[in-house]
């Protein structure tokens, strides 16, 4: 790895001397800070160059057999997590919790769940981060706490407690509750609280009351221990829910326009941008660090007014469209693959220099990426899993991969209600099936393709029993029963794995500067089955071409374009040069121009 560092050094290097002659206007990439080299216009960072891999505790490695994942876990894998190719690694929150949903409900900021470890385990887990040349960023969940957590308990005591301010309390409205606001976990999003008779506001889980950001107060809090952690040195934050935390003034009822999507209501509050760009001068600009948002509820005409680096807000967001593309509210859809395309050149088109985007379609909070936008087949797993890898590496923006993804682990064949973890599941079988609305099997069968929980099985690292995760006889969260033939210790033995794909396509994106700061033009939008795209810095030109079927296809480049050179395949094939091209099922191609 460290050859591979200096070598990508190297090619960085020569990249930002390179440049400047087709770099666009400089001056205007730039506030009136000194001027730096640009790479077609945009400004070089390590987190636009960098390949994030999410690590999620709870189900990445259990070292102490109690059936739950943790760091030392984590910290006992880093050489795997490495050979990905990957540079930096997310941690789902290893916070102090109840775990009302699955450690996103915090109790202390300061200090690990007691499941995960200690923070002499956190420490070493860093060293080790470190140690590899990896970067590791934290979940920053500061929406809301857990209802356990000491300002809550305080909060809650009386009306005049000097922490009440600390979340959102309102009397009844006409003996109901202040606003018709629903929660995403089914079910009005306030709780009446006995001891003030008043209704506290959570957006989400009864026990995550929302934090009260209009006070300066809470702000600080967030802030000191934002830079707890940033001064035991980890590199930055993925935000979660981060547009929410401004709450609309006077808090209005929710439109019935938004019944349905009450994260556009909820999204973008009127002080926002002011508090991300106070986190800016408190936190941000004093470290090196990277930040990504989760950006429910947030449009691509309103991203800009996050990312543009000239307005010191964040780094990134996560934007939804591509994942939930395949969702109608919380109903599965089909879609297609013309749709998928036009989102990507759509923000292309709206993302500037200025601006920088990412590019996933997993993570916890959604299903399997090969069950979702692959081919799960036996016949069709591995060559899609590489496929997606491909694009994934290709496409402009910073990629993020899931834990499982570079072995293809596919979604879990749930047939009953008690297999399910997720609050978001159970709170909905209550809201929507026990009363009568939807019928129990067909819940089940829009959840066999939509559910997080089937993110969130654990790593099938090898063939023994529960998949090598744990000695324990039941972990947390069932196994998905494939793991004899989806495994890890399977995949690192064999060149032409889906692991051994996603190294080898992280070697040639970190060596390849146009498929990091190159201009993305989709060649052929309408096509059904083929996306064939370019990205191009300067002279150097790359086409990529993935067959989005089982079939196969004669593919006439568009224009009578030649293909160039072959760089890499995830199948065997010798064709170079050529206006037409015969693609096999699921195959992926880049070529040089």
């Amino acid at each position: 790895m460290n050859f591979r560092i200096f070598l990508s050094t190297i090619a960085l290097t020569l990249m930002l001397f390179t440049v400047a002659a087709f770099a666009a206007d400089s001056s205007s990439a730039q506030s009136s800070t000194p001027q730096a080299t640009t790479a077609n216009g945009y400004q070089p960072k390590w987190w636009k160059e960098g390949i994030v891999y999410q690590v999620y505790p709870r189900s990445f490695k259990d070292s102490n057999g109690d059936g739950i994942g943790d760091l030392k876990g984590i910290t006992s894998k880093l050489d795997y997590i490495q050979g990905i190719g990957v540079n930096v690694i997310w941690l789902s929150p290893h916070y102090d919790s109840p775990n009302a949903d699955n450690g996103y409900d915090i109790r202390d900021y300061r200090k690990v769940m007691a499941e995960f470890g200690t923070m002499a385990d956190f420490d070493e887990l860093l060293k080790g981060v470190k140690q590899r040349h990896m970067r590791l960023i934290l979940d920053l969940v500061v929406n809301h706490s857990s209802d356990e957590h000491a300002w809550f308990a305080e909060s809650r005591k009386s009306k005049d407690n000097p922490y009440r301010d600390y979340y959102i309390w309102r009397p009844a409205k006409d003996g109901h509750e202040p606003n018709n606001w629903v929660s995403f976990f089914s079910g009005p999003a306030w709780k009446l609280d006995p001891a003030t008779n008043e209704y506290y506001l959570h957006l989400f889980a009864e026990k995550q009351p929302d934090l009260n950001w209009d006070n300066r107060r809470v702000r600080a809090e967030v802030y000191d221990l934002m830079k707890f952690w940033l001064d035991k040195g980890v590199d930055g934050f993925r935000m979660d829910v981060i547009p929410f935390i401004s709450k609309r003034e006077g808090l209005p009822d929710l439109p019935p326009d938004y019944r349905m999507r009450p994260h556009y209501f909820y999204a973008m509050g009127p002080h926002l941008h002011e508090y991300l760009q106070e986190m800016n001068r408190e936190v941000l600009s004093k470290y090196d660090l990277m930040t990504v948002g989760e950006a429910f509820g947030v449009t691509l005409d309103q991203t800009p007014t996050l990312v543009d680096e000239r307005r010191n807000e964040l780094n990134m967001i996560f934007n939804f469209d591509v994942v939930r593309l395949n969702r109608d509210g919380r109903q599965w859809r089909d879609s297609t693959l013309p749709e998928m395309k036009a989102i990507y050149t759509t923000q292309n088109k709206a993302l500037d220099v200025h601006s920088w985007n990412t590019i996933f379609l997993s993570n916890h909070d959604n299903p399997r990426v090969v069950s979702t936008f692959g081919d799960d087949s036996p016949a069709f797993r591995v060559p899609s899993a590489k496929l997606l890898a491909t694009m994934l590496l290709t496409l402009k923006g910073t990629p993020f991969i899931y834990q499982g993804d570079e072995l293809g682990m596919t979604n879990y064949p749930f047939t009953r209600i008690e297999q399910f973890d997720d609050i978001e599941v159970k709170n909905g079988w209550k809201a929507d099936v026990l009363t009568g609305k939807v019928k129990a099997g067909d819940y089940i069968a829009n959840l066999r393709k939509t559910s997080r929980d089937h993110s969130r099985t654990p790593m099938q690292w090898d063939s023994s029993p529960q998949a090598g995760f744990s000695t324990a006889a039941q972990p947390w969260l069932a196994v998905n029963p494939n793991y004899k033939d989806i495994n890890a210790s399977q995949e690192l033995g064999d060149p032409n794995s889906i692991y051994s794909y996603f190294s080898k396509m992280s070697r040639f994106r970190e060596k390849t500067p146009a498929l990091v700061y190159g201009d993305y033009e989709d060649l052929d939008p309408e096509n059904a089955k083929i996306f064939a795209y370019t990205r191009t810095l300067g002279k150097d030109k790359y086409l990529v071409v993935l067959n989005f079927s089982k079939d196969a296809v004669a593919y006439n480049l568009p224009g009578g374009l030649k293909a160039g050179a072959l760089q890499i395949s995830n199948l065997a094939t010798g064709e170079e040069e050529t206006p037409v091209l015969n693609l096999k099922g699921w195959e992926a191609r880049v070529y040089k121009q």
